[in-house]
């Protein structure tokens, strides 16, 4: 069987559609035998070849124009018109953004519904038309794949999508998430950003739905409880302008007086992130809404708690391997922090169970429940590598 694959966020791997489109690509060539592979590539001009793609994989580029209109051009026109080109049997969109007609039979990922649910996210007209047009061609896709099961009941609750066209298929980490240490790399990589013996971290993004301000007025009780030897480390692309999407940060980490306990270490190298969880005391992840939640996932395989929120699909991620707790109530998120930190039997009951729960969750099981949606849109088998 031949799959295409919209790869328009290939080139973009430290995102969370970028990661999830090469995970899926990579395993799916590793362990499917009889699987054909084409990147249907988004080409603009003066950007990336597409990156890192297994030698087998076959790539198609299209040269589109830059911008939003061009990426929307692409994804309804040039995306489907090369699934036809390449003669695939199955098209592939592993993003919110499919084509409104296919000539071909269609699967598209939906992650979670972030941008519909949350009203900051859809003020403008531009935002309310493309929201429109990707639920749109949901409903008209021949199977949705999402990530959980709490995105699943939205899927079906909020873009109208039949529950037996959903299908949540969990997403996993790669084998670099482990507790396995090679202490002179983390030596080195602790130094590169200049992390304390102790740390509280969180990693991820600063939108609004993140919740960030939750975490950091949580911090006006953990901090002076804690002290200065426990520092709350935010680490990922700090916002470089303050709008309705992303709060001014440290004018409230001012407010609250909390200057002392809080430190910023900007962009972190993917390769870096396990060292980072899995020295952690702790990692927060106090986001309100989530389709899977990959870094909870990522911290937990390098046997760190997790304190998070009961938002979306969070609790199916961390099981009891941590606290989830309501994303407004930022004394029990304290509480709970405080709590995992300081007390040493709860700490080591979490440590084993993070490991615990991290093994539910593999690329292997990921992979077989998507061949099982590819299988159910167009029919035949396929047999496994190995």
């Amino acid at each position: 069987m031949h799959i295409a694959l919209n790869a328009t966020f290939w080139n973009r791997p430290y995102v969370g559609s970028g990661q999830y489109a090469r995970s899926l690509v990579y395993y799916l060539n590793r362990l499917v035998s009889d699987l054909e592979i084409t990147l249907i590539f988004p080409q603009i001009p003066g950007e990336p070849e597409p990156e890192a793609v297994p030698p087998s994989v076959r790539v198609k580029k299209v040269p589109v124009r830059a911008g939003p209109m061009g990426k929307v051009i692409f994804e309804q026109i040039q995306f489907p018109r090369a699934c036809r080109e390449v003669e695939a049997a199955i098209a592939h969109v592993p993003y919110w953004g499919a084509p409104l007609r296919s000539p071909i039979p269609l699967a598209v990922t939906v992650h979670d519904l972030t941008t519909l649910l949350v009203p900051e996210y859809r003020r403008s007209l531009k935002a309310r038309l493309y929201n429109a047009l990707v639920s749109a061609s949901a409903r008209g896709a021949n199977h949705v794949i999402t990530d959980s099961f709490a995105a699943k009941l939205d899927i079906v609750d909020y873009l109208g999508v039949p529950e037996e066209a959903v299908t949540a298929v969990y997403l996993a980490v790669g084998p670099e998430y482990s507790v396995r240490e090679n202490s002179l790399l983390d030596t080195a990589v602790l130094r590169k950003y200049n992390l304390p013996d102790f740390y509280i971290l969180y990693l991820g993004g600063y939108e609004l739905h993140k919740n960030i301000n939750t975490l950091l007025l949580a911090w006006s009780y953990v901090g002076p409880a804690l002290g200065t030897d426990y520092p709350l480390i935010l680490a990922g692309r700090k916002p470089q302008t303050i709008s309705a999407v992303y709060p001014d940060y440290d004018q409230y980490i001012k407010a609250l007086g909390i200057e002392e306990y809080v430190r910023w270490i900007g962009f972190v190298n993917e390769a870096d992130k396990p060292v980072l969880y899995r020295n952690a005391e702790l990692f927060v992840f106090p986001s309100r809404h989530e389709g899977f939640g990959l870094p909870a996932l990522e911290a937990l395989a390098c046997g760190t708690s997790v304190v998070t929120t009961i938002g979306d699909s969070l609790p199916e991620v961390i099981g009891n391997a941590g606290f989830a707790v309501d994303p407004d109530n930022d004394r029990a998120m304290a509480g709970a922090i405080i709590a995992a930190v300081t007390e040493d039997n709860l700490r080591a009951e979490l440590k084993q169970k993070a490991q615990q729960q991290a093994a539910k969750f593999s690329w292997e099981k990921t992979i077989a429940e998507t061949l099982v949606v590819y299988d159910q849109i167009a029919g035949g088998r396929r047999k496994g590598k190995g």
